[in-house]
């Protein structure tokens, strides 16, 4: 099986991440973080975010999104790469 995402480490706080337009819409999880994560969206078109209980919202190129720690969320697809970087606090 493919890895959902790669990852690209810059310190123990911050990385990129990028998903790749070829996910299978199923591999993108609900899932919650240990600690608390702020994601800044470099592209993506048509990509959004859900959390629990919440209806998804598109991401926007140029903003930051914060995902509170212990929080359900998922990311749904959209047409092309995913490309953000997470800082975790």
């Amino acid at each position: 099986m493919e890895e959902r995402y790669v990852d690209v480490i810059i310190d123990e706080y911050n990385k990129y991440r990028i998903f790749t337009s070829t996910i299978d819409s199923d591999e993108l999880l609900w899932h919650q973080d240990k600690r608390e994560r702020v994601i800044r969206i470099f592209s993506g078109r048509d990509w959004q975010l859900q959390f629990d209980d919440q209806l998804p919202f598109t991401l926007e190129e140029g903003k930051d999104y914060k995902i509170p720690d212990h929080t359900y969320h998922r990311v749904i697809k959209g047409k092309d790469d995913l490309i953000i970087k997470i800082t975790e606090k």
